[in-house]
């Protein structure tokens, strides 16, 4: 529940929308009730032969002329024998008798306080029937109806209003909380986006966040207006008759039981269904992102089977919260059915038979109840036990809502291993030397990536990294940039450790080019200027005329304000290659790091871009990954890596004399060639 609370507080700023909304609650409620009071004179306006101003004057004068003086005859004889007892010698069957005399007292003492009340009610009802109500019959019937429908509609106005304030406040909250979401998930290091997974993280931003609106909804809107609508029958319903309505109540712990068990089941429901959503949406991207190796390989039917097998197990984990959903109704409904009929029951023995006590304890002298007051009373408890049953979907709902309240703040909850240092040193651009310090790393505990990796790079200076697949590339240039920490050594920029810096301004000294190409559904103009989107229009295109991409944007159908498509799938891999050249180079990086940036290069568009590269790295201090040995060309220093450890650096010639892995790598990609 802290959870949920938590997601309460974004509502917060909104509050006075949600008071408003309650107020809107309230009086829907109190006309809600009022409607019901309607019944009893309708049911005396066509049960009898007489009007409502000639009842009421019978029913005072019959009260106040037939009801009150027997009863304060019969006190004031109950006062004389009381007084008569305390006369007599003091004994212990005297004082006996004078506390039954005065239990009979209070007993009729009750029934003339009541009949007074009685007789009180009915002469606020004749000011109002005299004052509003004609005398016909038909015309009171006529202008009571009247009423009714401009209650109900006027009940309308306020249940509209009341609706649309909090969805309104409900939809704010969501757009407040899926930013914070989005901003804190940005902010997580890249290790936990690799445990988590982006299919998990979309689920919780949409899905998650879905139900949890529903639960709030719920929460704002039917458990503030329902239960009011309930309080005020239940006003009116003690009016007439407290003894029955109390009776009535039983309903309300067993509701609360009954709800109770069916909410827990459908929290633990709840968070399964939302963990097996997060899996078809896990096999829809893996699915559509490589759709060409599906169809490639034929595994159409594969997949079919995989999402089929996913999504009926979603459906099982559904069902089994739609059969707890809609069985809290019919048992809530089971339990007012028979509340109501024992009040029923109960009612129609009072009436017919006119006891002093019922179940041996329970007072009735104090509230007679007649035929007509019966059926009104019987009315507003069918009224209560309505919005109880509404509310039985309400704590299953609210129950969801908190289930997913816990995935989502359980991965907001997450803190970044890698901090902004926002009050650290800001590093100036780049100008002396990059140093790897006895750096060591692991993804996981107990196998090591890089193990004692020693490297000084000057400024200026182009490396190549080479080595067999897996030997620990990749990782040790993701290690500059900070996507990761070393678990053991310093990387020093400048002389800095690069986790005490400013880590905003370590990363926009560094340019990344990589072998798979990331480029966003936007224009062409948008992805070269994405990382300097207050660049002007002419340095855009500068960057791209120098990344040799100028010509062939302009001769696309809207040149630069083309749209890429999803990853960049409008264009060729050249293309897209160019582009990414082009958007590090607008940047202006200090530092600049080419993985495999040739991969998906023919030979004639290779021989471009190393063009490209080599005019864009003067003065700036390059680091190159690749397993084409003609792009070494470029390269001041190679450096060998194996098994997470520096074997060997040099250049070119002298590697291949001292370095037998080198050698190896050298002649495979000759045979290769040749091949």
């Amino acid at each position: 529940m802290k959870n949920f609370l938590r997601a309460l507080k974004y509502a917060w700023p909104y509050r006075y929308r949600v008071l408003l909304s309650v107020l809107c609650a309230l009086l829907a409620a109190i006309l809600w009730g009022l409607n019901f009071t309607a019944i009893y004179p309708l049911l005396k306006i066509l049960g009898g032969e007489e009007n409502l101003q000639s009842w009421v004057n019978k029913t005072i004068k019959k009260v106040d002329k037939e009801t009150i003086p027997p009863l304060q005859d019969k006190i004031k004889e109950i006062q004389d024998k009381k007084a008569d007892l305390e006369l007599q010698p003091d004994g212990a069957q005297v004082r006996i008798d004078i506390r039954k005399i005065s239990g009979n007292l209070a007993d009729w003492e009750s029934k003339l306080e009541s009949a007074r009340n009685e007789s009180y009610r009915y002469q606020v009802a004749k000011r109002f029937i005299d004052a509003f109500l004609p005398e016909g019959k038909f015309q009171t019937l006529a202008l009571m109806m009247v009423f009714v429908i401009a209650a109900v509609a006027i009940k309308g106005i306020f249940e509209f209003f009341q609706e649309t304030l909090v969805g309104n406040v409900v939809n704010r909250s969501l757009f407040d909380l899926r930013n914070v979401f989005f901003r804190r998930t940005v902010r997580l290091d890249v290790a936990s986006f690799n445990a988590t997974g982006s299919n998990e993280l979309m689920s919780r931003c949409t899905m998650d966040m879905e139900t949890l609106g529903s639960g709030m909804k719920t929460l704002l809107g039917k458990i503030i207006a329902e239960p009011l609508r309930a309080l005020a029958c239940i006003a009116v319903a003690c009016w007439i008759h407290w003894q029955l309505t109390v009776m009535f109540l039983v309903l309300v712990p067993i509701s609360f039981y009954v709800l109770t068990r069916i909410g827990r089941n459908m929290k633990r429901a709840t968070r399964k269904v939302l963990e097996r959503m997060s899996n078809i949406l896990k096999i829809l991207q893996e699915t559509y992102l490589g759709i060409r190796i599906v169809k490639a390989f034929a595994r159409e039917a594969h997949e079919r089977r995989r999402f089929r097998a996913a999504t009926k197990e979603y459906y099982q984990k559904a069902m089994w919260v739609v059969t707890l959903d809609a069985l809290s109704g019919p048992i809530i409904e089971f339990f007012s059915v028979v509340i109501i009929a024992a009040s029923l029951l109960m009612g129609a023995y009072i009436v017919l038979e006119r006891p002093d006590r019922i179940l041996g304890f329970i007072n009735l002298t104090g509230t007679p109840l007649d035929m007509e007051s019966l059926l009104q009373l019987y009315a507003l408890l069918a009224a209560i036990a309505d919005p109880v049953r509404k509310l039985s979907s309400v704590y299953t709902r609210i129950q969801a809502g908190w289930a997913a309240s816990d995935r989502i703040f359980g991965f907001m909850d997450r803190e970044p291993k890698i901090l902004a240092n926002g009050s650290g040193p800001r590093l100036e651009r780049h100008h002396d030397a990059i140093e790897f310090q006895n750096v060591c790393f692991s993804y996981d505990p107990g196998h090591p990536i890089l193990s004692g990796v020693n490297l000084r790079v000057k400024n200026g200076e182009v490396i190549a990294l080479v080595g067999k697949n897996g030997c620990g590339k990749t990782t040790l240039l993701n290690l500059l940039p900070r996507f990761f920490d070393p678990d053991h050594g310093t990387i020093l920029f400048d002389g800095v450790d690069i986790r005490t810096a400013h880590l905003r301004s370590l990363r926009k000294q560094i340019g990344v080019v990589t072998q798979d190409t990331i480029l966003f559904d936007d224009t062409i103009y948008s992805n070269i200027a994405y990382g300097k989107p207050n660049a002007t229009k002419e340095q855009v295109e500068e960057a791209a005329k120098q990344a040799r991409a100028h010509d062939y944007i302009l001769k696309l159908p809207r040149g630069y304000e083309t749209r890429v498509g999803e990853a960049g799938t409008k264009l060729s891999g050249g293309q897209k290659q160019r582009l990414s050249l082009a958007r590090a180079i607008l940047s202006d990086p200090s530092v600049l790091i080419l993985d495999e940036f040739t991969s998906q290069a023919d030979a004639e568009t290779e021989v471009e871009v190393h063009r490209i590269v080599r005019e864009f790295m003067r003065g700036r201090t390059t680091f190159i990954i690749t397993h084409r040995f003609n792009t070494l060309e470029i390269a001041d220093r190679i450096v060998v890596l194996d098994q997470g450890r520096v074997v060997a650096e040099g250049a070119h010639a002298d590697l291949l004399k001292t370095c037998p892995l080198y050698q190896r790598l050298h002649e495979a990609h000759a045979q290769r060639l040749v091949a």
